[in-house]
């Protein structure tokens, strides 16, 4: 085998080990020497898949300190990129509300009847805070699907990728999903009125509506955890006071 090709095959070997987990983001690497001896080549060679990696996004080389795995470039195998679940909603604002638009000029009255039934299966008093979720997820896509424009489409599937499997965002809306639940149903409920009038402007407000409810009731949240925090530091500052006192 050719160095040039070399150095590609090892280069294609530590990746597979960052995506596999065994070297997460943020992890550092093992050194030049263990490398090369794990992967029975030169340091040199080593060194060069290094450069090759860094070039492509996935590793920093800091020299004094060793190289380390950096978060996945956002074009890499759909891996998604580190947001907000206020960037996240800020975004679905936009892009689904037009969406939503688009539906009402389209829909179908099996369309309608479609989204009827997740509406009232989200709304069972029955259901699992996971099955609610579940439904609320479907009527969202199926919006998407009934507007008729895959590139659209596509955009909303990628942002509820976002929601669900970024950890940070979907703790975020888990906890508002919980706190909200029967505004949650009523805003659903003013969606589907919206469409079933075909009217687009109707449903590009009431989907900007709930948007916007979720965007404050994040805010509210933050809030509320920040003064918790602060709470509990000036708790822990009088404790250390009186111990003090008391000596």
């Amino acid at each position: 085998m050719s160095e040039n090709r070399l150095y590609q095959s090892i280069a294609a070997k530590i990746l597979a080990l960052i995506e596999s987990g065994e070297f997460p983001a943020g992890s550092r690497l093992p050194g030049e020497r263990d490398l090369a001896e794990r992967f029975g080549v030169s340091r040199v060679t080593i060194r060069e898949a290094e450069i090759a990696l860094e070039a492509q996004g996935w590793i920093a080389i800091k020299t004094g300190s060793g190289v380390y795995v950096k978060p996945r470039p956002i074009d890499a195998h759909g891996a998604l990129p580190d947001v907000s679940a206020f960037d996240l909603t800020a975004a679905r604002t936009v892009i689904e509300a037009e969406a939503a638009a688009l539906a009402a000029g389209r829909i179908s009255d099996a369309e309608v009847e479609e989204l009827e039934e997740l509406v009232a299966a989200m709304s069972n008093p029955q259901a699992s805070e996971e099955e609610a979720g579940e439904y609320d997820r479907k009527f969202h896509l199926a919006i998407a699907r009934i507007c008729g424009n895959p590139v659209v489409e596509y955009c909303i599937h990628l942002l509820w990728r976002m929601r669900n499997e970024l950890p940070r965002v979907r703790q975020a809306y888990s906890r508002v999903c919980h706190d909200d639940g029967s505004a949650r149903s009523d805003e659903h409920a003013a969606i589907l009125m919206a469409l079933k009038s075909r009217d687009p402007a109707a449903a590009r407000t009431a989907m900007r509506s709930h948007f916007q409810r979720l965007f404050e009731s994040m805010l509210e949240a933050t809030e509320s955890e920040a003064l918790a925090e602060i709470r509990r530091h000036t708790e822990q500052n009088r404790e250390r006071f009186l111990a003090t006192t008391r000596i």
